[in-house]
């Protein structure tokens, strides 16, 4: 063979395997990535004659499709639709859209999944039509409601887990929208309801508790500096600097307490107990000066901070900030400056604490099913990080113990149950009222669910507001439903 000959057949087969390559990529690699992207209207195309499969919680059918008798064969319905919708998602062929679970759980829903194979060879061979297998939640239905009964309508998010599996209990965004407006086959109408949802400033679409917004923390976040000073030697009993205000080095800036109040015995030292269960400020930002950046991140990325996550929907990334001096990490120290975090993060702190120091991976579904509802894949809890040794857990747990018994989280109190828990006032702006937290677990001892609550901007305190006085009796509420469940 001569050398053009050569050359011209080396060019053929390098262009026949680059486009192996390519179409290897598309067909096999980015396959279900293509597949969950929203923008993917053959996946909705292909929906429209096949009867898609129910989500469910507790036994019962929260997401079902309907028989029309119009061209998509299939109206997708939505029982209680405002009370899962953030879960849910919706399933929209007006928009050719999904979202939440409907999106990320579609290959079982819409039947395509491959663990569904056995089933779609059967119905080849019995020409039954083909049909979606089904998706069981996690969600307990009764706290779900009792999260949404605690806010009143008031903009903000519940996140409640079980701290030895990572299961999602409850995951409530307020407000909520209803999924049928969307998922209704008049596309004029699906687009006036969407346009009214965009349109409205309380924001219905947006999903609070798994980060749609990032949240300035506060207080609640001076746990996961307790934790990073256990971890780095401080002791529970130990005296530590903390006096009634503070200017960290490099700025005139002072740093007060809440209610420019002493800390402790106003000597100018407090025990770290003394300083959680009062909130002190300036012990906190002392503290993370002392530790550093390099300390302080590496302790919030144990918690999640930073880290890929999906339930399987993803969740926005909580932000430890990078900070430019000392100054700014001391404000870091107490929830403040560019701390964001989504209250599912601050709900996986406190689970982390309640479960001996092991931070289980948060998870929404339970189980995946065939067409005829018999299992087919139930998902086994695992391991997420280890966010600290078990004796630091149980230092903790103590300490956020005496917050609820005799300091700022005594709102949360339960009868014949201890609770161990921390409040937060987040500031915003000499402007913007407030965001009140509350984060802890029940009991204490033997913990059965961990939780996290977000009042956006004071709810209807306003300026008023602090998290022991709003936060911290919406989470009683919840947990009490949740113990008594």
């Amino acid at each position: 063979m001569n050398v053009p000959i050569r050359r011209l057949a080396t060019l053929a087969c390098l262009m026949f395997l680059a486009l192996m390559i390519s179409v290897t990529m598309v067909q096999f690699v980015r396959a279900p990535e293509l597949v969950a992207d929203s923008r993917n209207s053959r996946t909705i195309y292909e929906e429209y004659g096949r009867e898609r499969g129910p989500i469910i919680v507790a036994d019962q059918e929260i997401v079902s499709s309907e028989p029309v008798d119009n061209l998509y064969s299939y109206q997708r319905t939505y029982n209680q639709g405002e009370l899962y919708a953030h879960a849910t998602g919706y399933f929209s062929v007006a928009f050719n859209s999904m979202t939440g679970v409907e999106r990320y759980e579609n290959s079982v829903l819409g039947g395509s999944d491959q663990s569904l194979a056995l089933q779609r060879l059967r119905d080849l061979f019995t020409g039954d039509s083909q049909r979606g297998g089904g998706v069981e939640l996690t969600l307990d239905p009764e706290i779900q409601q009792a999260a949404v009964d605690a806010l009143a309508g008031q903009r903000g998010a519940i996140v409640v887990l079980e701290p030895d599996t990572g299961q999602i209990l409850a995951m409530v965004s307020v407000p909520s929208y209803d999924p049928n407006l969307l998922a209704t086959h008049d596309s004029a109408a699906a687009q006036e309801n969407y346009d009214a949802l965009v349109a409205d400033p309380n924001q219905p679409l947006l999903n609070r508790a798994t980060g749609g917004e990032l949240y300035t923390p506060g207080s609640v976040f001076k746990v996961v500096t307790a934790t990073a000073m256990l971890e780095n030697g401080y002791e529970v009993d130990e005296r530590i600097d903390a006096p009634t205000d503070y200017s960290p080095p490099g700025t005139s800036h002072v740093i007060h307490n809440p209610g420019e109040l002493a800390c402790g015995d106003g000597s100018g030292q407090a025990t770290l107990l003394e300083a959680l269960r009062q909130s002190c400020n300036t012990p906190f930002a002392i503290a993370a000066v002392d530790l550093g950046e390099d300390a302080m991140r590496e302790q919030a990325e144990k918690f999640g901070f930073g880290q890929d996550l999906s339930i399987p929907m993803p969740v926005r990334s909580s932000q430890f900030p990078d900070t430019t001096g000392q100054a700014e990490l001391a404000q870091v120290g107490f929830g403040q400056f560019e701390t964001r975090v989504s209250p599912l993060q601050m709900a996986m702190v406190a689970s982390a604490i309640a479960n001996d120091g092991s931070l289980m991976q948060p998870y929404l579904v339970k189980r995946t099913l065939s067409a005829d509802l018999d299992e087919v894949s139930t998902t086994s809890p695992r391991e997420f990080s280890r966010a600290m040794s078990e004796e630091t857990a149980q230092e903790m747990t103590d300490m956020m113990v005496e917050v609820v018994a005799n300091g700022t989280g005594y709102r949360a109190q339960i009868q014949g149950v201890e609770v161990a828990g921390k409040t937060g006032t987040a500031e915003i702006s000499s402007t913007i009222p407030p965001h009140a937290w509350f984060i802890g677990f029940a009991p204490a001892e033997n913990p059965e669910v961990a939780i996290a609550v977000m009042v956006e901007n004071g709810g209807n305190q306003g300026f008023g507001t602090d998290g022991g006085s709003l936060a911290a009796p919406m989470a009683q509420s919840v947990m009490l439903t949740a113990l008594n469940d």
